[in-house]
């Protein structure tokens, strides 16, 4: 990395003196910038799928890596957590500076919306404090010019000294300047002078005396101008650094200045906005007075008490009919011409082998993991409208219109996001829930988390339920959707009462505006979503199949007398409550290590691939109505599977919490399942 002077920055000399050794070596580019902005977008435009989505050492936030070639030279691309400011107030802001100061980028790539530009500008004038090499993405160039925002990208960029591209990535403009401006700046061939932020003139001395005094003892690679600014604006992460570090006398003398000055915060944020201001006087022509924006207009009605709620409802009922009306009818058919064409062709190949290889490659390898590929089609349909309503800015205005609901269980629409993210998978809903503050709240997300229906269970439903219910199966998929939801906020209000005690928390949250989704960042999206569940189908699904397949086959003759067929019967007696024989207990126990496995197990149980036979027919008319109600009710509220229980012993940090999620789950699904069947057999309905 290029050595950082006494003054925090690279000068021009110095940076073209190292262009010799940028020629031969990558770079490496961080993408910094607020939530919405469009980073993701940038980073997936450039990268495309040669990517890979972790997490940061030691953290539980994302951790996205890319790599291009610009000019012949391989560039690493690192997108930083979106933080809206560098204060480690979180671990998002924690990362982004800690990599900016630690691992020292060629470039930072500052991203910012140029439609709600004011309020991207103050992340700038954090970065700019840093000695970095700063790009400015002016992103959403085009969602502005929709605004009535008009900005003079020359003029801002001789007022800020740095480099400044405008660009709007949704539809692939200005990505490539960019990746030119990056290449030219790390290689010295364009002049940088930033107009650094400085603090009032009031504490400006103050600054420099704290300066003076832990210069010596700064640890590296940490500047003390930085250092010093930091302190005074009573950073802890930097407070009980430099303690640990300045000698006791003089940590006194610091912390002695620092106490005398706490107002100093004011006048740095102060001078920040200042410094802003400036910025958008010399660029920026703001909407006349009284002008009505696009994204007023729209959230005039996603947002309404009443309206948007009727909104969310079509949005919702659009995805889960899309779903149905597509996806099942290509789940059958890849059913039908895939794995029943397979299992055919595995018989006949394998006619000479040993009876025991057939059965387990056909009913065990076959009828579990391959039976997951048929649910592609779902799956495809499902992650790419949760990708669209993410990428043009709605799933914000479910949050807020879904604020009031989550506040009778004493959370917020902030709640709502993880929540949400439950549809897709549980394990990311679980995560999610750090963007919560309240430690309660978090917790009592992370429990109702679970009990929203995961694609997963989703696409168990798919398939059971028109075997089951014809032509009404997507009236009792509504119910069971609505049933899962009713749950949750029964659960969600008793525990508000019993863990939360009433406590109610703020909800403060911003709406970006409204832009055209696109479809690269998408289709990448959908992609990466895609490959992870067929890795599940390759790994965990894949072994559990083969472990059904083997405790169905031995040690007896059939599976009734096989480990599985006794466990089972073991539960008979409870399974009958709810009018369900034993393979059924036996699906349900095996999903709580993927929720996929009930299919693949029943598939395995019964024997599908024998005589031609699909799954339909063997299961059409194996349970009543009243049953079938039963085993989908159960289905829908079983325990969480073993990623999500993973997850909620990770967020919560309590082995306590975690089995209280589990233990009352299970009883919650058995007590439903029976109610169900019970009461039907009272009314003396589908029995």
């Amino acid at each position: 990395m290029t050595q950082i002077p006494a003054n925090g920055r690279p000068s021009t000399a110095q940076a073209r003196s190292t262009m010799l050794d940028m020629a031969v070596r990558p770079l490496t580019v961080a993408l910094a910038g607020q939530p919405n902005v469009g980073k993701s977008t940038i980073f997936n435009m450039l990268t495309g799928l040669n990517q890979h989505v972790g997490n940061w050492p030691g953290k539980t936030v994302e951790q996205k890596t890319g790599q291009y070639r610009h000019n012949e030279v391989l560039v690493n691309l690192v997108d930083l957590p979106g933080t809206y400011s560098l204060t480690a107030n979180s671990d998002e802001e924690r990362i982004a500076r800690e990599y900016i100061i630690h691992q020292q980028p060629d470039v930072v790539v500052a991203v910012v919306n140029a439609a709600v530009l004011e309020r991207s500008l103050y992340l700038l004038a954090e970065l700019l404090a840093l000695p970095a090499t700063v790009v400015l993405a002016l992103n959403m160039v085009d969602v502005a010019v929709q605004e009535g925002v008009q900005i003079e990208p020359h003029v801002l960029e001789a007022a800020l000294g740095i480099p400044v591209v405008p660009m709007s990535a949704a539809k692939a403009q200005g990505v490539r300047r960019l990746a030119e401006v990056v290449d030219a700046l790390a290689h010295g061939q364009i002049s940088y002078q930033p107009d650094v932020p400085t603090i009032r003139a009031d504490h400006r001395a103050i600054l420099e005396t704290i300066q003076d005094a832990i210069e010596a003892h700064v640890p590296h690679p940490y500047h003390p101008s930085w250092v010093a600014l930091k302190l005074l604006e009573g950073d802890n992460e930097v407070t009980q650094m430099m303690q640990t570090h300045l000698p006791p006398e003089r940590w006194q003398r610091v912390h002695h200045i620092l106490r005398q000055h706490e107002d100093a915060i004011l006048d740095i944020a102060g001078a920040r906005y200042e410094w802003i201001q400036r910025m958008m006087r010399a660029a920026v022509v703001r909407p006349r007075a009284g002008q009505v924006t696009v994204t007023e207009r729209l959230d005039r009605i996603a947002t309404h008490p009443v309206w948007g709620m009727g909104v969310l409802l079509i949005v919702l009922g659009v995805v889960f009919w899309l779903t149905y009306t597509l996806g099942a009818p290509l789940q059958e058919w890849l059913d039908a011409a895939l794995i029943h064409a397979a299992a055919e062709w595995l018989r006949t190949a394998l006619a000479g082998a040993t009876g025991w290889l057939s059965s387990l490659l056909v009913d065990g390898v076959l009828a579990g993991a391959g039976l997951m590929v048929t649910f592609l089609p779902i799956l495809v349909i499902f992650f790419t409208a949760l990708a669209i309503l993410e990428d043009t800015g709605y799933m914000a205005r479910a949050a807020y219109v879904m604020d009031r609901f989550m506040h009778v269980m004493g959370l917020h629409g902030k709640s709502f996001l993880p929540l949400c993210l439950g549809f897709g998978c549980n394990v990311p809903a679980v995560m999610g829930t750090r963007i919560i503050e309240s430690r309660r709240a978090r917790l009592l997300t992370i429990f109702l988390a679970p009990l929203v229906p995961c694609t997963a269970r989703m696409s168990v439903i798919a398939v059971l339920a028109p075997i089951f219910f014809g032509a009404q199966a997507l009236l009792v998929t509504w119910g069971l959707l609505a049933l899962n939801l009713i749950t949750l906020a029964v659960l969600g209000i008793g525990m508000h009462r019993f863990l939360l005690k009433g406590e109610q928390v703020a909800f403060i949250m911003e709406l970006p505006l409204y832009h055209v989704p696109n479809a690269r960042t998408i289709a990448i999206s959908v992609w990466q979503n895609l490959v992870a569940f067929l890795r599940k189908a390759g790994t965990v699904i894949l072994a559990m199949a083969v472990v059904i397949w083997a405790l169905s086959s031995f040690p007896g003759p059939d599976i009734a007398h096989s480990v599985v067929g006794y466990v089972g019967q073991a539960l008979a007696p409870l399974g009958r409550l709810m009018g369900l024989e034993w393979p059924m207990i036996v699906a349900l126990l095996t999903s709580f290590v993927a929720k996929e496995n009930t299919i693949p197990t029943l598939g395995i149980i019964y024997g599908t691939g024998e005589h031609g036979q699909a799954l339909s027919q063997v299961l059409s008319g194996a349970l009543t109505p009243a049953s079938a109600l039963a085993l989908l009710a159960v289905q829908m509220l079983f325990v969480p599977c073993v990623g999500t229980v993973a997850a909620i012993r990770q967020e919560s940090g309590s082995w306590r919490w975690t089995a209280l999620s589990v233990g009352l789950l299970l009883f919650v699904s058995l007590l439903v399942g029976i109610v169900i069947y019970q009461g039907a057999r009272l009314l003396g309905w589908g029995v």
